[in-house]
Parts: C-alpha cells; structure tokens; sequence
C-alpha cells in the first residue's frame, strides 16, 4: 500500500515525527514491506495556483527520501 502522506498543494514540509508515526500506525494493520510512502499525488497542479515550486518540490522528495532510508533502509 502507497501512503500518500506528503502533500503536494503546500510547500510546508511535513513533520519528520508524523510521517512517522502515520507509518507506524499503518504498520498496525499491513507488515512495512507491503508500505510505501509517497507525495499525496503529483506535483503537476501545482500549474495552476499551488504554492508549490521546484525547490519546494526537491524539498518534498527528500523528505520522503529521508523518512523511507530511516524507516526502511537504503537499498
């Protein structure tokens, strides 16, 4: 299952803890091997009117980078 926890429309970085803990509370229901943590959708309507810039998109994606090496390892 795909966790969709990164918001695309907000350049906001999400909490380091709260994507962690959703993480470990989805982990109640499916094992982490059968999790995956994303943005939310793509970053495309950020065409028009999302607050969302490249930079802000780089931000994101090592967020989730950041998140998926702590929580899973690197590959």
């Amino acid at each position: 299952m795909v966790l969709g926890l990164v918001t695309t429309k907000d350049p906001t970085l999400e909490p380091t803890d709260d994507l962690k803990r959703r993480i470990d509370a989805a982990s109640s229901i499916l094992p982490l091997d059968q999790l995956a943590l994303s943005p939310q959708c793509g970053f495309s309507s950020n065409f028009r009117g999302n607050r969302v810039n490249v930079d802000d998109q780089r931000r994101k994606l090592s967020l989730i980078v950041q998140v998926a090496e702590g929580i899973w390892g690197t590959a």
